[in-house]
């Protein structure tokens, strides 16, 4: 069966494709036990707090350590690798940005819907771990095209570049109502959104079993908050995860011009001396 030319492929597909020689399966979950416990057949684990980040430096994974990975998964120039993960694709998404910026483009593909269609349609699990010959693959230096920096951001902020910010948070973490979701660990100082951001929380664009809306849909949520492709994009989040399911919505499923802040609100929210908007004036922790 031929791989499909868009950036999505349906629980349905990859089911049919599970020993398709030229597609390789990585699982990039928040919680990275679930792999143990059961996954999709023939699918390589990538602990996002491992495998995909510098565990020195705060950055994502520099290249020679990421091409191991994929060396030792057996993933070559032709093969088209699909990702999936729990927690509504998140982290899934996360791992795509990464592939997509070291040079992976149309070969990246996100299983629409993640682990939990995959589960709900009941379709097979094992706890098989995969193996597979090694490969010899060379990746590209990175797009940085596809990441923006702090400076970036300001660059929009201030003025100097006409483009728009996408707030993919929760209204009560946009407005400053909340530092962060109930029971995750906060890593800034101050509340609220940066300056010029649009509020599209990234569930806006999905369905109830996970996978995105269809694409007019998705446009036209987005056409209301004025971002309609006609200028650059960049997305954040808290720590980047949740802005690349955003991310990819734009870049990879309406093809407009978008970067991922993966710096996101822990990097800007800790910032000094750059403005923020606190609309529940909110007290920052520092005082």
């Amino acid at each position: 069966m031929s791989i499909p030319s868009g950036p999505l492929v349906s629980a349905d597909w990859l089911r049919d494709n599970l020993d398709n020689p030229n597609v390789r399966i990585f699982e990039v979950s928040v919680d990275p036990g679930v792999y143990e416990g059961g996954h999709i057949p023939g699918a390589i684990n990538l602990n996002w707090h491992t495998d995909l980040v510098d565990t020195i430096n705060r950055d994502i994974a520099p290249r020679e350590k990421f091409e191991a990975q994929l060396r030792s998964a057996g993933v070559t120039d032709d093969t088209t690798v699909i990702v999936y993960g729990d927690n509504n694709n998140w982290f899934a998404a996360w791992g795509v940005w990464i592939l997509d910026v070291y040079g992976f483009g149309d070969r990246a593909k996100l299983l629409d819907g993640g682990r939990k269609l995959w589960e709900a349609s009941k379709l097979p699990l094992t706890a098989d771990l995969p193996k597979f010959d090694a490969s010899s693959i060379k990746l590209p230096e990175r797009d940085n095209t596809l990441r923006a920096r702090l400076p970036d951001v300001l660059d929009f902020v201030e003025g100097r570049i006409d483009g728009r910010l996408v707030d993919i948070r929760s209204p009560d973490e946009y407005t400053g109502k909340i530092f962060a979701p109930e029971g995750v660990k906060e890593l800034s100082i101050r509340a609220g959104h940066i300056p010029k951001a649009e509020n599209v929380p990234w569930a806006t664009i999905v369905n109830e079993d996970g996978t995105y809306k269809p694409i007019e849909e998705i446009r036209k949520i987005y056409a209301a908050k004025g971002i309609d492709g006609s200028r650059p994009v960049i997305t954040y989040c808290r720590i980047g995860e949740r802005s690349s399911h955003t991310w990819f919505a734009l870049k990879r499923i309406l093809g407009y011009e978008a970067r991922n802040y993966d710096g996101s609100w822990t990097e800007y929210g800790n910032s000094v001396g750059v403005p923020v908007i606190n609309e529940a004036g909110t007290v920052w922790l520092g005082k």
